[in-house]
C-alpha cells in the first residue's frame, strides 16, 4: 500500500497559498525608518506535526531509490532513514528535516535508526527518534551586522513621492534583517568523523539570505539581491557575496544551487559573471579580478563540460554548442523528498512507473530545480494540473532560451573584463559567444511571431509555448534584425507586456497557462522577470522607441496588437481577470475592449502618470515599474505594513482577512498578477516572506524609475462579502479591496507554516 494523502495535505498540494510567518519586525518613526541594529535571531525548532495518530504505524513504502554517489552521508541522502522520516510526514515542509543538524555522531544516529523496527514503528517512535537525535534547523547560521551600512543611500533622492521614498527606505533597511554568517561555534566537523552531521556548506563571508525556508545563500537569487545591494551602497557585502561564490568554485568546481550539501548535484542559472561585472562597473574595484578571472573560467568550463551539447538545426543544418539543464539524479531531492516521492508514487494515479521511469522523472525534477523555474508548464509535454503534468516533464530535452542567453552574455562580459590584459582569451570568449548567439537566433527566434521559443530536442523543432523567457535574449544583448527593422516589430515583441498592463491588475506572469497549479505559471509573476522585461525595454536602440503606443482595432482589445500566433492562445483562452468589489467572484469579459479593464487615458490603473511625448517603450517601462511597486507595497500593507504619518495600519478586522493581525508587513517572493494585494501561490512549499530578490528589484526600480513612481491605489481589504470595511487607509491607498479567495485557507493551513523568526 502506498502512502495515503490526507484531505488537508491534498488541499495544500493543490492550492498552497498560505502566507509565511511574519518577517523581521522593523522599527519605524517619522524621522528614521530603518532599523540598523543586528537582529536577534530566534531559531525555533519545528515541532513535528504528523497527520496520523502517534500510535499509528507508518504506511508501507515503495522500494528505495538508487544510492546517489554525489550525495554525502547516509542520513540526509536518499536512503531508508530519509525516506522513512518523510513517509511519516512529521513536517509540512520536507526541507525542515534536512536542515536540522544531528545532535549525535553520524554513526550513533544511524545506529539509533537501525534499532527501530520499520514494520512496527509508530509515528510517536519516529518523533522520539528525531527529537532525540536532531537539533533545530538553521543553528549553524547567525545574524551579522552589515559593514558600512548607510541609512540614507543616494538613490532615495531619486524617489519623489514621499510615501514611496519612505517605503524604499524601509525596504533598504531589510538588508540588516537578512544578513547572515556562518556560526562557527555550531558547525559539525567534516563528515564522517564529527560529533554531529549537517548539510550546511559553511561560507567564509557575510551573505544575504532570501528569507523564510531559504535560510542559506542561493545562486541565482543573489543576482537580484546584488542589484539592490549596489543601490544600497553595500559594496562590501556584494564583494563578500562574490567571494563566497569564488570559494565554492575553488572547492567544488561549480556554484551549487544553494548553500547545502544536498544541492551538490546541480547549479542554477549562471549569473556569477554578470554579478562580478556589475560590481566592478559600479565600484571600479578591479583588484578582485586577480582571483575572479581564473574562477570565472572554472564556472564556464563546468557549464561547457557538464551541460553543453551539439545541436544541429533543422532550419539551416548548422551545428551549435548549446546548453541545457540536465542533472544527474535518480532519487527524490532531499529537500523535497516527499514531494518528489509522491509525484512518482501518487496513490491517486492508476499508472505505476517502472524503476527506470521513476529514475528518469527524478532527474527531470532535479533539472527543473536547476533551471530556477520549478515548476512550469513550459517544460511539460502535456501541461495538466498537478502530478499528471509533472510526470510529462521534459526539461532535459529542451534547449532553453534563458540559460543560453545568460551564457552568451557571460562570455561577452568576461571578454570585456579581460580587455587588453589577455586579448587572445578575450577573443576566444567572443567567438564562443558568437556561436551561442547564432544558435539562439537560428533555433529559438520566430521572425513571424516576433518571439523566442525553446528548442525541443524531442520534436527537433521550436516549441510554441510562450513565456517571459522570450525577453532574456534582448536583456542579454541579442536583438534580432527583425526587431531592429521597425518600431512596429519592436513593439510587437513587447505586445504581451502591453496586454498585461491593460487586461490584468498586476505584473507580467511567467506564462499565460493557469491550470497547472505550478508556481512558475499564471497567475504568478516574479520580481526577477519584471526586472528582465524593464532591462530588455532599456536595451532597445532609441530610434525604435519614439512612437506612441499603437491602438487596437475598432471593437478590439490590446490582444489585437499581439502578433498572430505569438501567445499560442486565443483571446478567450487567456486567464480571466476578476472584477473588483461586489463582483469579485466574476471575471471581466474575456474579449473585446471591455477586457482591458485597466485602460486609462494615456496610462493604466496603477501605471503612473502619462507625460506628453512619451515613446511606447518609456510608457511600458513606466507602467510596469509602477505596477511592480504596487504589487509589493499593497501586499505588504495588506499583511500589516504601515508607515507613520504616511500609511496607517489597517484595522485588525481587515488584517484578519490575511491572517496578519500580529504582522508588520510581508515582502513576498512572488505575486499574483490578478490581485495586487496578494502573494502568488501554488507550488511545493508555502509562500515565503523576506524576500531577497523582491527587495533587490524594488530598490533597483526605485533608483531607476523613482521620478516616475506614483503612490498606488490599493484596493481596501474587506472582512466579508456582506460587511463594510473599516479602518481603510487614506489618501493614495484608499479604494476597494476584495477578499482574495486564497484567504479562506489561511487559518486552516497557518499551523503548517513554520519559519525562522527574526525579532
Amino acid at each position: 500500500m502506498m502512502l495515503p494523502i490526507s484531505r488537508l495535505a491534498a488541499l495544500t498540494a493543490l492550492l498552497r497559498p498560505t502566507f509565511a510567518a511574519p518577517q523581521a519586525d522593523t522599527t519605524t518613526t517619522t524621522t528614521d525608518l530603518v532599523e540598523t541594529a543586528v537582529p536577534t535571531l530566534t531559531l525555533t525548532t519545528s515541532v513535528p506535526s504528523p497527520t496520523a495518530p502517534l500510535t499509528a504505524t507508518l504506511p508501507s513504502q515503495a522500494s528505495l531509490p538508487p544510492v546517489q554517489e554525489w550525495c554525502i552521508g547516509q542520513i540526509f541522502c536518499a536512503g531508508s532513514l530519509l525516506q522513512t522520516v518523510n513517509i511519516a510526514q512529521l513536517y509540512s515542509d520536507p526541507k525542515t528535516f534536512v536542515d536540522k543538524p544531528t545532535s549525535k555522531s553520524s554513526q550513533q544516529v544511524l545506529s539509533d535508526f537501525a534499532a527501530l523496527n520499520l514494520t512496527t514503528v509508530t509515528e510517536g517512535d519516529l518523533i522520539n527518534f528525531v527529537d532525540t537525535d536532531f537539533s533545530g534547523e538553521g543553528l549553524e547560521l547567525e545574524a551579522v551586522a552589515l559593514a558600512n551600512f548607510n541609512v540614507n543611500p543616494a538613490f532615495l533622492s531619486n524617489v519623489t513621492d514621499p510615501l514611496l521614498q519612505a517605503f524604499a527606505k524601509i525596504v533598504h533597511g531589510y538588508w540588516t534583517q537578512l544578513a547572515r554568517s556562518t556560526n562557527q561555534s555550531a558547525l559539525c566537523d567534516a563528515y564522517p568523523n564529527g560529533e554531529c552531521e549537517s548539510t550546511l556548506i559553511p561560507l567564509n563571508h557575510t551573505f544575504i539570505v532570501p528569507g523564510g525556508r531559504f535560510r542559506e545563500q542561493y545562486y541565482w537569487d543573489s543576482y537580484w539581491i546584488v542589484q539592490g545591494l549596489l543601490k544600497s551602497e553595500l559594496y562590501s557585502t556584494v564583494n563578500a557575496t562574490l567571494q563566497n561564490f569564488m570559494d565554492e568554485l575553488a572547492d567544488f568546481g561549480f556554484i551549487p544551487n544553494g548553500g547545502r550539501t544536498y544541492y551538490l548535484n546541480r547549479s542554477q542559472p549562471p549569473l556569477f559573471i554578470h554579478m562580478l561585472y556589475d560590481y566592478i562597473t559600479i565600484t571600479n574595484d578591479t583588484s578582485i579580478l586577480q582571483r575572479a578571472l581564473p574562477l570565472a573560467e572554472v564556472e564556464l568550463t563546468w557549464w561547457s563540460s557538464n551541460r553543453t551539447i551539439e545541436v544541429k538545426s533543422p532550419y539551416t543544418n548548422q551545428s551549435y554548442m548549446l546548453a541545457h539543464y540536465a542533472v544527474n539524479n535518480t532519487a527524490p531531492r532531499p529537500e523535497s523528498y516527499l514531494t518528489d516521492y509522491l509525484t512518482v508514487h501518487d496513490p491517486t494515479m492508476t499508472t505505476t512507473l517502472t524503476d527506470e521511469q521513476a529514475a528518469e522523472l527524478y532527474g527531470e525534477l532535479a533539472s527543473a530545480a536547476e533551471s530556477g523555474w520549478d515548476f512550469t508548464a513550459r517544460f511539460e509535454m502535456d501541461p495538466q494540473l498537478g502530478n499528471p503534468g509533472l510526470r510529462t516533464y521534459n526539461i532535459k530535452n529542451i534547449i532553453p532560451i534563458c540559460l543560453n542567453s545568460i551564457l552568451y552574455k557571460a562570455h561577452v562580459l568576461l571578454a570585456d573584463l579581460y580587455g587588453e590584459s589577455d586579448p587572445t582569451v578575450a577573443a576566444a570568449h567572443l567567438q564562443t559567444a558568437g556561436n551561442i548567439r547564432a544558435g539562439i537566433l537560428d533555433l529559438m527566434w520566430d521572425a513571424e511571431k516576433l518571439a523566442f521559443y525553446d528548442f525541443n530536442l524531442t520534436s527537433n523543432a521550436r516549441n510554441g509555448f510562450f513565456s517571459v523567457a522570450t525577453f532574456y535574449p534582448v536583456w542579454n544583448g541579442i536583438i534580432p534584425d527583425e526587431i531592429l527593422a521597425s518600431q512596429s516589430n519592436a513593439f510587437g515583441y513587447f505586445a504581451a507586456v502591453n496586454l498585461v498592463m491593460n487586461k490584468y491588475n498586476g505584473t507580467v506572469p511567467t506564462t499565460f497557462v493557469d491550470w497547472t497549479g505550478l508556481q512558475w505559471d499564471a497567475p504568478n509573476s516574479w520580481p526577477p522577470h519584471q526586472y528582465i522585461i524593464l532591462e530588455a525595454l532599456n536595451a532597445l536602440p532609441s530610434n525604435l522607441t519614439t512612437n506612441g503606443l499603437p491602438n487596437p482595432g475598432s471593437g478590439q482589445s490590446t490582444y489585437d496588437l499581439v502578433p498572430t500566433g505569438q501567445l499560442n492562445l486565443s483571446e478567450d483562452q487567456l486567464p480571466g481577470q476578476p472584477f473588483r468589489e461586489a463582483q469579485s467572484s466574476q471575471n471581466v469579459t474575456a474579449t473585446g475592449p471591455g477586457a482591458d479593464i485597466n485602460t486609462l487615458s494615456g496610462t493604466v490603473v496603477n501605471g503612473g502618470n502619462a507625460t506628453e511625448g512619451e515613446g511606447w517603450a518609456t510608457i511600458l517601462g513606466r507602467e510596469l515599474a509602477n505596477r511592480y511597486v504596487t504589487s509589493v507595497l499593497c501586499s505588504w500593507h495588506a499583511t500589516g505594513g504601515s508607515i507613520p504619518d504616511l500609511l496607517p495600519r489597517l484595522s485588525d478586522s481587515q488584517l484578519n482577512t490575511t491572517n496578519s493581525i500580529n504582522n508588520t508587513g510581508n515582502m513576498f517572493e512572488k505575486f499574483s498578477n490578478l490581485d495586487v494585494d496578494s502573494s502568488g501561490y501554488g507550488g511545493e512549499y508555502t509562500v515565503q516572506a523576506g524576500f531577497g530578490w523582491t527587495n533587490g528589484v524594488l530598490l533597483w526600480v526605485a533608483a531607476n524609475y523613482g521620478h516616475l513612481l506614483v503612490a498606488p491605489q490599493c484596493p481596501t481589504l474587506v472582512t466579508s462579502a456582506n460587511s463594510t470595511s473599516s479602518g481603510s487607509s487614506s489618501g493614495a491607498l484608499a479604494g476597494v479591496r476584495s477578499t482574495s479567495p486564497m484567504a479562506l485557507l489561511l487559518v486552516a493551513l497557518s499551523s503548517l507554516v513554520v519559519t525562522t523568526v527574526v525579532s
